[in-house]
């Protein structure tokens, strides 16, 4: 409280005296002299300048930040409709291994996503799933990464204005200190200073936090739909009959365990097998029906 009431005795009686002063000068309608704040700033000194660049650099950061999220958090870039229309397809023809490929291939969120869960096919549906929500969460966590800057900068810019305030002020003080009220133009930079660098600590602010808050609430949305998608892919995976299909960099079509009883599959492929998945019995691939037990059999 005591230091409180020493500094108001100490600023008051400058900003009195600043404020007699253009008083004065309005009344005598003499021209008052204009810095632009080019001029302020290098009045300042080294850090002054420092600070202003820092002010201006944490600008530049959020505006980028700003585009880049307002470029990225988009449905079409997550989860572009030709690379979706893409992945329905293979999958839908059961090529796991070609859709693998074409989730390498691509950098959207549903291809990232969607590419490591492919390598778990052949260990069931469960495992399926839960590397789907495993890789969503970190893609997501990359996706937000960007984001979380935006606040970081709304947290620091003011800081950053507080410290030109201090320094500004510490000049003020040592004007007042050295001549007293007797040059209260030189005060008056010093003070101007002051009020110039919180005003753009804020300034940056406030914006970063809006957007901060809008790409906050964005994300989840985006992200909710794009996972919906990626469900609606694999909810017609036939993830029974896969049981030992490795799919990735070590490809390996053979399935596992052979199927017995009476709800087999008879969906075979020339690059699995030429057996008869009924009977077991040789047959050539592409040949229908079965020359042993006469079932009819899908060739992919």
């Amino acid at each position: 409280m005591k230091s409180s009431r020493s500094l108001l005795r100490i600023i008051l009686p400058a900003l009195i005296a600043l404020a007699t002063v253009s008083g004065a000068h309005a009344a005598e309608g003499a021209p008052a002299e204009s810095h632009n704040i080019i001029q302020v700033i290098l009045s300042g000194g080294p850090l002054i300048v420092m600070i202003w660049l820092a002010i201006l650099g944490t600008s530049i950061t959020m505006v980028t930040f700003i585009i880049q999220l307002f470029l990225v958090l988009r449905d079409e870039q997550l989860a572009p409709a030709a690379l979706l229309e893409s992945l329905r397809a293979t999958i839908s023809a059961g090529n796991y291994q070609e859709a693998w490929e074409i989730c390498r291939a691509n950098k959207a969120y549903i291809a990232l996503v969607l590419g490591g869960a492919l390598e778990r096919l052949g260990r069931g549906k469960d495992a399926v799933e839960t590397a789907l929500i495993e890789h969503g969460l970190r893609e997501a966590q990359v996706l937000k990464t960007k984001n979380s800057y935006l606040s970081v900068i709304g947290v620091i810019a003011p800081m950053i204005g507080l410290l030109g305030t201090v320094i500004g002020m510490m000049g003020a003080f040592a004007v007042l200190g050295s001549s007293g009220v007797s040059d209260p133009r030189l005060l008056a930079t010093r003070i101007g200073e002051v009020l110039m660098a919180t005003a753009s600590g804020l300034f940056i602010a406030i914006p970063a936090f809006i957007f901060y808050y809008y790409f906050r609430n964005r994300a989840t949305i985006v992200l909710v739909t794009a996972d919906d998608k990626l469900n609606q892919l694999i909810e017609d995976i036939p993830f029974d009959e896969l049981g030992g299909v490795r799919i990735g960099e070590n490809f390996e079509a053979g399935a596992g365990a052979p199927v017995t009883g009476a709800g087999r599959s008879r969906k075979v492929s020339v690059a699995l097998t030429t057996n008869c998945p009924v009977c077991n019995g040789a047959i050539q691939p592409g040949q229908n029906p079965c020359p042993h037990c006469g079932a009819t059999l899908e060739w992919a």
